[in-house]
């Protein structure tokens, strides 16, 4: 591990790993979270409020369990480029319009679960409003209000003496097979990184579909003490990070 990166896990791990899921999928209450419970791991689900609903008792649950029920924003607002959301476009928003949003959103979540959220996913990894000249991150709004924001399909992973806690990259594991999610963890192992899977539906096949059979076997390699791993919610590991190192 090289200087630049050298960082103290608990409990004497060498790397640490959250599993992180968008959108409320129902998927996720009825086949995600007992896998994740058969292995005794904690996940981090950000909630779409157009499908809380209909699972609400199973999301209450999970919340009562330890899983991290987390801010998606109130309308998963994106780029007007993807036409399916050509009404609610991140290209016609404002910082103060987002920043309301945000903060609804968290009030929501805590209305129903009784727990404010600490952390938040940018929807489709976008972290904009605004075009042109006028063209804004809205990252500092994250960072006001939450502990960590997550990112979608980065292209890094995460090292913890100097990530920006605003925008933790966020790693797909939709798709892969076991081994794919293993050449992920390795490739952070070495140097110590925290690593940000995220997710969609939960199953067998299918678009935007975490596979049950990597996901079953990749928490029983991390609940592996061996394999010297901390596996825990986005909020948890977020907040040790940000006790044990010097700011940058």
């Amino acid at each position: 591990m090289s200087e630049t990166n050298a960082f103290q896990w608990p409990a004497g791990k060498r790397m640490a790993v959250s599993l992180s899921f968008d959108d409320a999928r129902i998927s996720q209450v009825d086949v995600g979270i007992p896998v994740l419970d058969r292995h005794g791991a904690k996940g981090t689900f950000y909630v779409a409020f157009s499908r809380l609903e209909e699972r609400l008792a199973g999301w209450r649950a999970a919340a009562a369990a330890g899983h991290e029920i987390a801010n998606h924003s109130l309308r998963h607002a994106c780029s007007a480029n993807f036409v399916w959301g050509a009404r609610n476009v991140l290209e016609n928003y404002t910082l103060e319009q987002m920043e309301s949003e945000l903060v609804e959103a968290s009030r929501q979540i805590e209305s129903l679960f009784g727990v404010a959220p600490r952390t938040f996913a940018y929807p489709c990894g976008q972290d904009f409003v605004g075009r042109g000249l006028e063209r804004r991150s809205y990252v500092p709004v994250v960072a006001k209000h939450f502990l960590a924001g997550r990112g979608f399909r980065d292209e890094y992973l995460n090292a913890p003496t100097i990530c920006d806690l605003a925008k933790v990259g966020g790693t797909e594991m939709d798709g892969l097979d076991f081994d794919g999610l293993l050449g992920i963890l390795n490739r952070a192992m070495d140097k110590g990184f925290w690593v940000v899977l995220a997710g969609h539906e939960v199953g067998d096949r299918g678009s935007q579909c975490t596979r049950v059979d990597a996901l079953d076997r990749l928490c029983a390699y991390c609940a592996d003490p061996a394999n010297g791993i901390w596996l825990d919610t986005v909020a948890n590991i977020a907040a040790y990070v940000k006790a044990n190192r010097s700011e940058p």
